[in-house]
Order: structure tokens, then C-alpha cells, then sequence
């Protein structure tokens, strides 16, 4: 198959575009840089995003695209500046894409389009699926109800769309190293209440999730791209020490963070029971379906 994935170079999409090379098909890989990259048999870097690029003219026939791009949230402090840019980058890169998906000759089958378990909002006491659907009131909630209305969009072309709703991506980059600091330094332990949901999946089953999604025609619609078992966060810092034989003993205050982070803060603070119904359902078999092993593959 041909697939275009933007966010091909970030954390999830270089896995992502390894796993299809390695399966014998070919990644379209959406840039604002294309000449920073260098093609391969398997991979084409085509330009987007930018006035001088008209992507589509440079696309094959395009059996599936694959939209991972948008601002890291994590990668500084909250200003309203900073919110407005977390939103703005998600907004413009699925336009992005709808605007290719406009003009191929040929639509796509199917547009995965990433989302986020901030969706749900925060809470400490229930536990929400897909059939939730009650969005949040708060500064993720919004930005992922504006992300998934854009990318409804291509179901009006004739495009199946699938949202997968990320929780916490464990691999070697992402949270997983910066979650493990504190641990290395002997000074880890539950983070506020320790009370928090951490809905997490090992980032080999979101690229799984999201391969299960292309070659799946009935996967459609929101899909919680978690971990079967969320862990609180407490338990979740416990066992991160158990895996790499350091101590959880010292907490970090939540008055603290918040002042350390300011309205940032709630992606350590704040948090939500996450299970993958529809991916049970449709007939995902994670492979880490469980926090130790899915920790210990990384860190062992």
C-alpha cells in the first residue's frame, strides 16, 4: 500500500514508518522540510504546509493516510501563546490534510487521525470508553473536541475516519524517560494524591493500533489507543521503581507542580481511567496489555 503520515519523523512516526517499510509498504511522508530528508526505496519526503508545495501533485494513488502531527504538549510552559500554538498546529495539519485528500483523483479508504484521552476530561472515580461521549471542560478537552471535528470532515469526502485517542505512550522517547528521572536520581515517588489515573499503552501497540486500523475496514470513529489496565498513578510509580530497582518513597507535592507548571501541571495532576473497548471489540490483540512487561521491555 501507499500511506502518507504526517508527524512521520517524530517519536510514534518513525516506528510507525518503520513497521510499514518493514511490511512492504511504501510511507509518503509529509514535511515542511523536504529537502532536510533523505528518500529511500520505501520512504518519499513530499513538502506540505507551505505555500510553495502542492502535495497532492507529487502523490501517488494514496491507499491510507496516517495524521500524527501537532505541537508537543509538553514542551514548555502554558501561556496562552503556547495554548493557542498546541491548538493552531493540530487545527492546521488536518486541514492540511483534508485539503490533500480534496484534491487526489482518487480519495484514500481511510484517514487515522491522532487524538487524546484528554478528550474525557480529569477525573479520580470514573472510567470511560468510547461510548462516553461527553467531552470535558478543560484546555485538552477543548483542543482534542476541535482536532476530531476537523478530521470528521473526510467522512463528508467518503473517507472511513478513525480517531485514536492516545493516552500516555511508554517507549524509549516520549514521557517514559522523564517520568523515569526522579527514580535514577533515588528521589521518585507518587506524584500529588498518587490518586490519578495513568492510562498509558507501550508505544509497539499504538503502532499496532494504528496498522489495525488501515487494514481494517469496520474500525472507524473514536478508538482509546490505551492499555487495557490503567494504573494509578501511585501504583504506576511503584512499579516504574520496582522495574528499575530504585526506590518510591518521595513525593512531589501538588502545590509545587502547580507552581512550578502552572495550568501544565494537570498533565501530571490530573488524569482519567481509560480502557480500549472498541479495540477489544474489533479484534486488537495488545501485545502489552500490562504495565511491568510493557515497562521492562524498555528498560531492561
Amino acid at each position: 500500500m501507499n500511506i502518507v503520515v504526517t508527524g512521520g519523523t517524530g517519536f510514534v512516526g518513525s516506528k510507525l514508518t518503520e513497521e510499514l517499510v518493514q511490511s512492504g509498504h511504501h510511507v509518503y511522508i509529509l514535511t515542511r522540510n523536504p529537502d532536510g530528508h533523505e528518500n529511500t526505496a520505501s520512504t518519499t519526503f513530499v513538502g506540505w504546509l507551505k505555500d510553495e508545495y502542492s502535495p497532492w501533485e507529487e502523490l501517488p494513488s494514496i491507499d491510507a493516510i496516517v495524521n500524527l502531527a501537532g505541537e508537543s504538549l509538553n514542551s514548555g510552559r502554558w501561556t496562552e501563546e503556547k495554548k493557542q500554538s498546541i491548538m493552531q498546529s493540530r487545527i492546521d495539519a488536518t486541514e492540511g490534510v483534508l485539503e490533500i485528500i480534496q484534491k487526489l483523483k482518487t480519495k484514500p479508504e481511510a484517514l487515522i487521525n491522532a487524538s487524546a484521552v484528554g478528550y474525557y476530561g480529569q477525573s479520580k472515580t470514573k472510567t470511560f470508553t468510547e461510548e462516553t461521549v461527553e467531552p470535558g471542560n478543560d484546555f485538552l478537552a477543548n483542543v482534542v473536541v476541535e482536532w476530531e471535528k476537523r478530521a470528521a470532515k473526510a467522512v463528508d469526502l467518503g473517507v472511513r475516519t478513525a480517531y485514536i485517542r492516545f493516552g500516555i505512550v511508554l517507549g524509549e522517547q516520549g514521557a517514559l524517560p522523564k517520568m523515569a528521572i526522579p527514580y535514577k536520581l533515588m528521589i521518585g515517588g507518587r506524584v500529588g494524591s498518587g490518586e490519578q489515573w495513568v492510562s498509558w499503552i507501550h508505544v509497539d501497540d499504538v503502532v499496532g493500533l494504528i496498522r489495525y486500523a488501515i487494514e481494517h475496514a469496520h474500525v472507524q470513529g473514536p478508538v482509546n489507543g490505551t492499555a487495557p489496565n490503567p494504573k494509578r498513578n501511585k501504583d504506576f510509580g511503584q512499579t516504574l521503581g520496582d522495574v528499575i530497582n530504585r526506590p518510591h518513597w518521595i513525593p512531589a507535592p501538588a502545590f509545587a507542580l502547580k507552581t512550578a507548571l502552572g495550568e501544565m501541571s494537570i498533565m501530571l495532576l490530573g488524569g482519567q481511567s481509560v480502557v480500549p473497548k472498541k479495540a477489544i471489540e474489533y479484534g486488537y490483540e495488545f501485545k502489552y496489555p500490562e504495565l511491568e512487561p510493557a515497562l521492562q521491555s524498555i528498560l531492561d
